[in-house]
């Protein structure tokens, strides 16, 4: 297959936020057709009316503007296969659907929804080993089977609702390659007659139309979650009924992503409970306005994300963690994806948030910094505001923790910890710090390496441990152990303001 013809699509339903486990599977069918030259196709599969969501479509398109990975052709674009939303293509769907009646490969059913429910009730008490709508029981249901033609047609024509559900043969071996699983064999026998088409709506099943619009868009891979394995059986049979199976596309399913105990599929109720977002951006349910976390509103770069998403089932076979978007690309192929689920390790998102955190520049952290605690700095110059950043942002994962590690750089301590007043406060400390004003106003040049050397040679003049005058230094200006090397934090402060700090702790702080 030449690289040309790689079209892959990533195709959500509008029932609701976009699972973050969608967005993994986004991504590696992104970064295989950008290796291969490929085609990146956003299709909307709205053919359930019932479970349809308001604003979950374009909460779809903008987790991945966000995300920055752009797709090429689909909703929203355009392409050479528009509509790209499926309830604007149900006039196709329909033919193919008379094409398998017309060839003996579906049939009508009229079945209601209290016979259904009665078979399925007969079924699980006799123990049967398929307890499903199947070729075991059809030949005793409501359908054209037993019918005849003429008669459905006749009901069809009566208003009389039906469905059209697909004809599994009898105890085949249905047989397909896995890019990541191998080879997988499936005996009819266990599968159920699915419903491919409805009259209630004239909509067709996710089945049929995921099936057809893959055909008609020459979709040449067909990359997407582990839950979608026992279709698969059903989507090969629908290639092979239709008679497109020379065009049938080669399928990878995903590993599942998992809860971070490893112990089932991740869910918003795990992330609800431990307090991380399963979803990309924040999503407030339009029916009961709950509130869901993003990963956007919650501090995360998209491109931290996406390095972190790419490694969950996937591994480049090296010890190399941190990789641009590009670099995924170079790097990234269906062979190298793993079988087995993938544990959501929510303490290794945040880490790769800080590794690239780490790596911006402190302008650009300045200016997030700034929008978040703009009340705050307002008094302050930009310049002075990112050098602060630059100080104190390998110390948190997310910019909006900054201010904890930061806030002494613009307004006097509060409180003191009395933890460390308790250990560090000595008897003398309030007259060493009364002779350390002395020293600090004394420098002429009030830079750090200045102080740095002032305090030191005022603590051998004292033949004392730097501690005893370091650490009640920085509870002075800072309130609290934390922050980075103490002459930085006096030279950004300023002489003056740091000899007022200094002066208030003596006033305010008693030894014990």
């Amino acid at each position: 297959m030449s690289n040309q013809s790689i079209r892959v699509r990533f195709a959500p339903s509008p029932t609701g936020p976009l699972h973050i486990g969608g967005v993994r599977t986004a991504l590696y069918n992104y970064l295989f057709a950008k290796k291969l030259g490929g085609t990146f196709i956003l299709r909307i599969e709205d053919t359930d009316s019932n479970r349809f969501v308001p604003g979950a479509e374009e909460y779809i398109i903008d987790s991945f503007k966000w995300c920055g990975l752009p797709f090429d052709e689909g909703v929203g674009i355009g392409g050479p296969y528009a509509p790209y939303r499926q309830s604007e293509r149900k006039e196709i769907y329909k033919q193919y659907a008379q094409q398998l009646i017309r060839e003996d490969k579906a049939y009508y059913a009229f079945d209601t929804p209290e016979e259904l429910e009665n078979l399925r009730k007969k079924l699980e008490s006799e123990k049967a080993s398929n307890t499903s709508y199947s070729y075991h029981v059809r030949k005793d249901m409501n359908n054209s089977l037993t019918l005849g033609m003429a008669a459905s047609e006749s009901m069809i024509n009566e208003g009389i609702p039906y469905v059209i559900r697909i004809k599994m043969p009898e105890n085949t071996i249905i047989e397909v390659n896995d890019i990541i699983r191998g080879k997988i064999e499936v005996n009819t026998s266990t599968l159920d007659d699915k419903v491919l088409w409805k009259s209630s709506d004239q909509l067709p099943t996710y089945h049929l139309a995921n099936v057809t619009d893959d055909f008609l868009m020459k979709i040449s891979h067909v990359i997407r979650g582990e839950e979608w394995l026992p279709s698969l059986p059903l989507h090969v049979l629908l290639y092979q009924y239709l008679g497109w199976q020379a065009s049938m596309p080669q399928f990878a399913h995903l590993p599942l992503l998992l809860k971070p105990d490893g112990k089932g599929k991740l869910s918003k109720r795990d992330g609800d409970k431990m307090g991380f977002p399963v979803f990309p951006l924040e999503w407030i349910d339009p029916k009961t306005d709950e509130i869901s976390m993003g990963y956007r509103e919650s501090g995360y770069f998209p491109d931290a994300l996406v390095n972190f998403l790419s490694f969950l089932g996937w591994n480049p076979g090296t010890e190399k963690e941190l990789f641009s978007l590009n670099e995924l690309i170079d790097a990234f192929s269906l062979e190298h994806v793993s079988k087995s689920g993938a544990r959501f390790d929510f303490e290794k998102a945040k880490w790769f948030n800080h590794q690239y955190l780490m790596q911006k520049s402190p302008e650009e952290i300045g200016n997030i910094f700034m929008k978040i605690n703009k009340e705050k700095l307002e008094a302050f110059p930009q310049d002075y505001i990112i050098k602060v950043c630059g100080l104190v942002k390998d110390r948190v994962s997310f910019v909006h923790e900054m201010w904890s590690q930061s806030y002494f750089f613009f307004e006097d301590p509060q409180q003191y910890d009395q933890e460390l007043i308790k250990k560090k406060w000595k008897s003398d400390t309030n007259t060493l710090l009364s002779d350390a004003i002395n020293v600090l106003d004394n420098i002429s040049l009030f830079t750090a390496p200045a102080i740095h050397d002032a305090l030191h040679e005022f603590c051998q003049q004292k033949n004392i441990g730097l501690g005893m005058v370091m650490i009640p230094l920085r509870l002075s200006l800072v309130g609290a152990g934390i922050g980075p090397d103490l002459p930085l934090i006096l030279e950004m402060l300023g002489k003056q303001t740091v000899i007022k700090r200094i002066q208030k702790s003596i006033n305010t702080i008693k030894s014990e």
